[in-house]
């Protein structure tokens, strides 16, 4: 049987989705905690994995197995055995042609950006702090130019491994909320750093460091050594995943922000 579910996550002590050898990660502890549940190896996929400190809210991946259980009983035996930091929020069964990369329809990230004088001390590993003022208007329009099917070299990481760089932004906004500062981005796939980067070269913007137009001419060169740097991991946030109504899915999401 196969099995959809949606994953929460405080991204701060494990070094991003994928399981690794050498450190800990979230994919390690979901599959160790769905195996306890299901008495047997259970491995799983995910939508789209994340990096070291990226935090995740609704991560959703796919798993198979013969073990037969309630999806209360997954639910709730799978958090008993997961760590602080990591939590189940919902477990679907799914036809057996459900996948949860390449049903995918489109993802959504924010990132927060924590705009003011002081430091954050609770919010530390939950923003990103910028101290210099930011013009979140002409962030906004800054970003307008990237949306759309396009090439996003200048905002690919170097290690990329995507065939090519080519990737369709379905939605990009920038708003401001008191001290925070939000980047909302909609695409239907993401390269390896692609929100961080763009993200990177925005707050250039922000700062008055680089005009609204600089935007347009990164996206032409194609070119990453002339963007903006890697902005800090703490800030991004894997909002949601879209798909097809056929497979039955939840299809809310909450988008974090703070008040502090």
């Amino acid at each position: 049987m196969k099995f959809a579910a949606c994953i929460e996550y405080d991204g701060t002590p494990f070094y991003g989705w994928q399981r690794l050898s050498h450190a800990p990660t979230v994919q390690e502890h979901v599959e160790q905690a769905l195996s306890k549940v299901a008495a047997q190896p259970v491995s799983v996929v995910c939508a789209g994995r994340t990096d070291t400190g990226v935090h995740g809210i609704g991560q959703v991946i796919h798993f198979e197995t013969t073990a037969q259980r309630p999806e209360r009983g997954w639910l709730f035996g799978t958090n008993v055995n997961l760590p602080d930091g990591i939590a189940m929020r919902w477990i679907k069964p799914v036809a057996d042609d459900f996948h949860a990369r390449f049903s995918a329809r489109s993802r959504r990230y924010r990132y927060i950006i924590l705009n003011r004088a002081a430091r954050p001390a609770l919010l530390q590993k939950r923003v990103c702090w910028q101290h210099n003022p930011l013009d979140a208007e002409a962030m906004h329009e800054a970003t307008q130019v990237l949306v759309g099917e396009q090439d996003f070299s200048s905002f690919r990481a170097a290690g990329c491994q995507a065939r090519h760089a080519v990737r369709e932004i379905i939605e990009l906004q920038v708003q401001r909320e008191q001290d925070y500062v939000y980047v909302d981005i909609v695409a239907n796939a993401f390269l390896h750093h692609m929100v961080r980067n763009i993200v990177g070269s925005l707050l250039k913007v922000g700062a008055g460091e680089r005009p609204i137009a600089w935007m347009t001419e990164l996206l032409a060169l194609r070119d990453r050594s002339v963007a903006g740097v890697t902005a800090p991991a703490a800030g991004l946030y894997f909002v949601h995943v879209n798909y097809p109504e056929a497979f039955g899915l939840p299809d809310t999401y909450t988008l974090p922000a703070f008040h502090l």
